[in-house]
């Protein structure tokens, strides 16, 4: 007999003799399972990679097909061939990206006619993200994970953490004072309203398939939030409020409309992070918006912070599990922006190309365990 089996015997024992007899006796209701699972988004998704995911207990992946796209989209072949992969490491592989509509910058994006609003080669874009659901629904893919992003994932030096790792940083001052920012990208001035127009032109197309379909479209917010007002770059960066990411999901309302909810962006977005989050996981994780979790923490707040390893940040990684757990959330947690440390030589996949940072396995090992043992952990609270 284990220690929950002898507790929960000694507890029946002793409300038998405090209960009268005939007397109907109420029975504390089963503890409630934790549904969600360890993932991961990095790639590249190779046998060498995904046997490093089985090592560490990984479940379910987003992965990503060998080759680029070809005319534009990934055939059922490719996504067949992958899941294939996946299945023979035993990682279910449960979204992938488009092949565009990826988090980097409008001035380096090879097809940014939908985040442009240049029509008609934006319908055309569109067109092939509807035919990717239809593709990942043959397959049996249940999820799509992408951007609406012109600024990309901004992010000023980097900054020194424990052990000599360095730590992905973000500071508007920075930033403002830096040559690396040009005061405006190819797109031009974005203001809210045309941001708005050009999410929504996109919804209203694609989100009817993904009903059809049954395909999950999980959104990234906008990583940083920058001033919502004075914009950055010349772009209103609407998906970087709660406020906004409300908005987001009330237009084309569907259970397929939800969000790649990255934890760290959120909270990215928040001035008292280690206060404010857990309410915000609630109001979207109530209402099934949340599709897959980027599960990192961050130290400091809206416009100035630091990405840390999950356990030193300001943000309660415990109580914010056990909130996913709360509103019944059954999808995936993965890492996401881990330090780096020149120790580690091994490539970051999909980063690789906008980091020079030698590499982050470590420090993936290392959060595969904590986000592992923090599921495990609030699996046997009530």
């Amino acid at each position: 007999m284990n220690r929950r089996q002898l507790l929960a015997g000694m507890g029946a024992a002793a409300i038998s003799h405090i209960v009268p007899s005939g007397r109907p006796v109420l029975r504390a209701a089963t503890p409630q399972r934790a549904l969600m699972k360890l993932g991961c988004q990095s790639g590249p998704t190779s046998e060498q990679r995904l046997r490093f995911f089985a090592r560490f207990g990984v479940e379910v992946i987003c992965g990503y097909p060998d080759n680029p796209p070809k005319g534009g989209i990934y055939s059922v072949e490719d996504l067949s061939r992958l899941q294939e992969l996946c299945e023979r490491f035993k990682v279910s592989l449960e979204c992938i990206e488009p092949g565009f509509l990826g988090s980097s910058h409008i001035d380096r994006e090879k097809r940014p006619a939908i985040m442009l609003g240049q029509s008609p080669q934006r319908d055309r874009d569109i067109e092939d993200v509807q035919r990717t659901i239809r593709n990942c629904a043959q397959v049996g893919i249940p999820s799509l994970k992408y951007n609406m992003s012109i600024l990309g994932v901004l992010r000023t030096d980097r900054t020194p953490g424990r052990g000599g790792s360095s730590y992905s940083t973000w500071s508007l001052k920075q930033a403002k004072a830096s040559q690396n920012f040009p005061p405006m990208t190819r797109a031009g001035r974005v203001t809210a309203d045309i941001y708005w127009e050009r999410i929504t032109y996109f919804l209203e197309r694609v989100i009817p398939v993904a009903n059809e379909y049954k395909i999950r479209m999980a959104c990234h917010p906008h990583d940083p939030g920058v001033p919502p007002v004075e914009g950055f770059q010349g772009v209103d960066a609407v998906l970087g409020t709660v406020e906004g990411l409300k908005r987001f999901v009330s237009i084309q309302e569907s259970p397929y409309h939800g969000f790649n909810f990255c934890q760290g962006t959120v909270s990215e977005m928040l001035q008292n992070p280690g206060n404010e989050i857990y309410d915000v996981i609630r109001y979207f994780g109530a209402r099934k918006k949340i599709f897959s979790v980027h599960f990192r923490n961050i130290r400091g707040r809206r416009d100035e912070f630091q990405e840390t390893y999950p356990d030193e940040g300001d943000v309660d990684m415990m109580k914010a599990m056990m909130v996913y757990k709360e509103v019944g959330y059954s999808h995936s947690m993965m890492p996401d922006h881990v330090p780096m440390h020149p120790d580690d030589e091994s490539p970051l996949g999909p980063m690789a190309s906008r980091s020079t940072a030698p590499g982050g396995d470590q420090a993936f090992a290392f959060a595969y365990g904590y986000i592992r043992g923090l599921i495990q952990a609030v699996d046997h609270m009530s």
